[in-house]
C-alpha cells in the first residue's frame, strides 16, 4: 500500500472512532473510555510509523515539506501529551469529554493540513513507486509502535 493511502486510512479510522465518541451518550463512561482506548493505540501507532519513516522520508525527499514536518511534530507533541493524560484520567472527570473534544479538534486540524497541503507536494515528488516502498515499510512497523504514547519521539521534544 502506498505511504499517503496507508496514512489517509488511518485518519479515517480516528475520524469514525471521533465520530463513536462524540455520539456516545453523556453517561456512558464504560463505551467512552473504550473509544478512548481505542484512539490511543490508533493515535500512538500512526504518530510512530509517520516520525520513525514517512516524516524523516519526506524532509529528505521533499525538502520543502521541511516547515510543515516540523510543524507536525510540535502537533504531535500536543496530541501525545493530552493521549497520556487521558489514560489516567477517570472518564468521570469532569474534565475527561473537555480534553477529549480539545483531542479530536487539534487532530483534525493536523489532519486536514497533511492530506490538503502537504501530502500532494509529497506525492508529486516521490512518484508512486517510491511511496509503496515507503508504505511497506510503515505497515510492518506498526507492529513496532510502544503503547505508551510518551514512548514516541515527539513526546521528547
Amino acid at each position: 500500500m502506498d505511504a499517503i493511502v496507508l496514512l489517509k486510512e488511518d485518519h479515517k479510522t480516528v475520524e469514525k472512532l471521533f465520530k463513536q465518541f462524540e455520539k456516545a451518550g453523556e453517561d456512558a463512561r464504560d463505551e467512552k473510555r473504550k473509544i478512548v482506548e481505542q484512539i490511543i493505540h490508533e493515535l500512538t501507532t500512526h504518530a510512530y510509523i509517520e516520525e520513525q519513516i514517512f516524516y524523516p522520508m519526506a524532509r529528505e525527499e521533499v525538502p520543502e515539506t521541511d516547515d510543515h514536518v516540523l510543524e507536525s511534530v510540535e502537533e504531535h507533541h500536543v496530541v501525545v501529551w493530552m493521549l497520556s493524560e487521558l489514560r489516567k484520567l477517570d472518564p468521570a472527570d469532569e474534565r475527561y469529554d473537555a480534553k477529549v473534544t480539545v483531542l479530536i479538534e487539534n487532530v483534525r486540524h493536523h489532519v486536514e493540513e497533511e492530506e490538503q497541503e502537504w501530502f500532494p507536494q509529497v506525492r508529486e515528488a516521490m512518484g508512486r513507486k517510491k511511496l509503496q516502498e515507503i508504505g511497506e515499510r510503515m505497515e510492518k512497523a506498526k507492529a513496532d509502535a510502544p503503547s505508551d504514547p510518551l514512548e514516541l519521539v515527539s513526546a521528547q521534544k
